[in-house]
Formats: C-alpha cells, structure tokens, sequence
C-alpha cells in the first residue's frame, strides 16, 4: 500500500506534509512521560517487527503493492500517539533504504497508515472489547489494514482528476477510482485477516508477560 514517489502532486502531498508536520507534533507531546525503561525495547522489539511486516510485499496493479502494517499491535499496545510516531519512522527507514514508498509520499503514507491505522485499531478495539478480547483484538487489526488500503486507494484514485495536462492527461498516477479502489481493497481484505492472526497472537503473548496495554 506504500505510494512510491511520482504518484502524487504537490497539490497533494504539500498540504500532507502540513498536515502530517502537525500529527507528529501532537502525538510527540508527552512522550516522555507515556515511555519509560519496560516500555522502550518492548516498542523497540515490535516496530521492528511491523518493519519487517511491511517489506514483504505483494505488487498491486498501478505500481503500488499490498502488505501487513503491524501498526495494529503498536497502536493496542503502546496507544496512538507512539504507535503513529513508530510507524512514521518505519515509513522513513523504508522509503530511504529499500525505496518503499517515497519522500514525496511520506505524509500520506504516514497519515493513512501510521495516523489512521492505528486510531481505526483502537476505536474498533473499544467497540468490540465487550464482545470478546480476541474477536475485539483481531477486527481492530484487520480494519486497521482495510482502513488505510481504502484511504490511500482514494488518495491515488482522485490524481487523474488533481493534476492534468491542457490535453487532459494525468500528470501523476494515471488510474481513476474505478480501476484503484479494487486493485488495492481487495488484496487488503485478505491481507487484514493475516495481520488480525498475528496480532491475535502477539496480544495473548504480552498479556502472558504481563504488559501493560495502552
């Protein structure tokens, strides 16, 4: 689901980093006081595993591709400023070491899956917790995948009708909705119930180990 660099345009991606630039300053408010020394290798240990998530990737039609977030688990855990400041930074080492993503993207990817992804999983998770932990845990998990795939398919979706040339030509990505929205959701639909199991998993083995949940 990373949006490489190319596909958005400034008109786009100017205000995102505007936008992002105020998410991170909020969620990095009070982060001292929400982190301590049991805390820091736990978040440490995790947002290396939702990294390795999201370099397993399935190529999607258009130049994007399909992959777990992970950001469920930080988000569960941790709560979402430090999940979405976590991720930010897997979003960041990513783009610059192994070209996933892009600068130029990076807010949008951070919003849609860093910002939202992690305050879909704890939503959903609150809804559903009185119906069961384990069905709560894995619906926030796998909406927290679907959420995002669906922002950023809309976001890629709508540059056709952003940036054009005087012919009408797209200047960036080149697919409308119509062809976007399915070549993204639907791998993701699949790709959520993965994520919702290994979260699934993940969860039961902190509570074992007595974690404090966000």
């Amino acid at each position: 689901m990373h949006i490489p660099d190319g596909f958005l345009s400034p008109q786009t991606y100017l205000p995102a980093y505007g936008a992002a630039a105020l998410a991170w300053a909020w969620a990095a408010r009070d982060l001292r006081r929400r982190l301590d020394e049991r805390t820091v290798p736990r978040l440490a240990a995790l947002t290396a595993l939702a990294y390795g998530l999201g370099l397993v990737m399935l190529p999607l039609p258009g130049g994007t591709s399909g992959h777990a977030l992970g950001v469920a688990m930080l988000a569960l855990l941790f709560g979402v400023r430090p999940a979405f400041l976590a991720y930010s930074l897997v979003l960041i080492l990513q783009s610059l070491l192994f070209g996933a993503g892009g600068i130029t993207a990076l807010p949008v990817n951070a919003l849609a899956m860093g910002l939202l992804g992690a305050l879909t999983a704890v939503v959903v998770h609150r809804l559903l917790r009185p119906a069961g932990e384990t069905l709560a845990v894995g619906a926030a998990a796998w909406s927290a995948v679907v959420l995002p795939a669906l922002a950023v398919a809309g976001v890629l979706g709508l540059q056709p009708l952003i940036a054009q040339r005087a012919d009408g030509t797209p200047l960036f990505f080149p697919f409308g909705l119509a062809v976007v929205l399915p070549a993204v959701l639907l791998p993701h639909l699949l790709i959520g119930l993965a994520e919702a199991a290994l979260t699934v998993l993940v969860w039961r083995h902190a509570r074992r180990r007595g974690w404090s949940v966000a």
